[in-house]
């Protein structure tokens, strides 16, 4: 019952980077789309955002399988 109820855990605990990456790409391309002469910077930002994002999507899943 325990490895049921960690997959259940996980999906929806992978809601939120779900819409974190969403969040990180829609502020992107709104930057982007203002200020079309800064892509360059602010495209390093999104990249740092969605490996953190993800970084949290990854230990929720360890922690599904290890608890």
């Amino acid at each position: 019952m325990t490895g049921n109820l960690n997959v259940i855990g996980y999906g929806i605990a992978a809601l939120g980077p779900g819409i974190g990456v969403g969040l990180v790409f829609a502020a992107y391309i709104q930057a982007t789309a203002r200020q079309p002469e800064s892509a360059g910077l602010t495209r390093t930002y999104m990249f740092m955002g969605f490996a953190v994002v993800e970084a949290l999507a990854l230990l929720g899943l360890v922690l599904a399988f290890a608890l």
